[in-house]
């Protein structure tokens, strides 16, 4: 894939500009490998012969609620992209820092979805806030199935260990900003995970009993797929679910006054439908519950 930067790499490069070094080690893949790349009057010097300049430097390092990617002819752009059909933009968001020291902290990129982040940013990020995901989920001992893939982050945690997921995604647009993420590529290698496009209230109805020994679901917030939270969805879950399995149902901030009332809703219906040991997982922002 090409280039993908933010600006934590391209502060590096101007660091490493104004200490006059000629060359400097920079993640061209938000912070999941690096390179040594060299500089010179007009910028720097990138691998397949692409350039970025030190204004294109400059506007990444402003933008520092966008990741970017080189283009083919070294022309730079957001990742970004708008649905019309649910008429929302989506855009890569880092959520890397520099640090005072002159180093930086790189970690896997969230996406904004009409400037509303999709992972817990504040005191975490994606990387962890995915793991806490699925520790609360696992350990995995069969099919999974992810409910809402977004940047896919779950879908590949869980496959490392699950003979095999099963992801919904609602919007096909997600996948494409999927795809100039560095960290979402397992998405698309391999065939450990099978992606599915529609809303998964309706294609989970299409799916056998006892298909997944997990479930794991992460809705949007509740004003925006409230379906996703009745006890007629939770009733699909249930029927899927193998015997013994377990669900873990990520809702939110259990200490917020929304993510309170969500949660006992949410548990209230789970029970309704036949789910068991109902345990709230704070460390997740979620709860787990079981099939008999």
């Amino acid at each position: 894939m090409n280039p993908v930067l933010s600006h934590v790499q391209a502060q590096q490069v101007v660091n490493a500009r104004k200490a006059n070094r000629s060359s400097v080690a920079v993640s061209l893949d938000l912070g999941r490998t690096h390179v040594d790349l060299l500089l010179n009057a007009s910028g720097v010097e990138l691998p397949k012969g692409l350039h970025i300049t030190w204004p294109d430097l400059d506007t990444i390092v402003r933008n520092q609620n966008n990741c970017f990617t080189v283009a083919d002819d070294s022309t730079i752009y957001k990742i970004q992209e708008f649905s019309p059909e649910f008429n929302r933009l989506y855009s890569l968001m880092p959520t890397g820092e520099n640090l005072r020291n002159g180093d930086c902290r790189e970690t896997a990129p969230t996406m904004l979805i009409s400037g509303i982040p999709m992972h817990r940013i504040k005191g975490t990020d994606p990387q962890r806030d995915t793991k806490a995901k699925i520790r609360a989920a696992g350990p995995f001992t069969g099919p999974v199935l992810d409910t809402a893939t977004g940047l896919g982050y779950t879908a590949i945690a869980a496959a490392q260990s699950a003979p095999h997921v099963t992801t919904i995604e609602l919007d096909p647009v997600v996948l494409e900003i999927c795809r100039s993420n560095p960290w979402s590529q397992a998405l698309f290698e391999g065939s450990q995970i099978t992606q599915l496009i529609g809303d998964s209230f309706d294609l989970i109805a299409e799916m056998a009993d006892n298909t997944f020994a997990q479930i794991i679901h992460d809705p949007p917030m509740f004003s925006l797929a409230g379906h996703l939270y009745s006890a007629d969805f939770y009733a699909e879950l249930y029927r899927v679910l193998q015997s013994r399995g377990k669900l873990f149902h990520y809702i939110g901030n259990p200490e917020s006054k929304s993510g309170r009332s969500v949660t006992v809703g949410a548990s209230a219906r789970l029970t309704e439908v036949g789910f068991v040991r109902i345990q709230r997982r704070r460390d997740a922002f979620g709860v787990v519950a079981y099939k008999r």
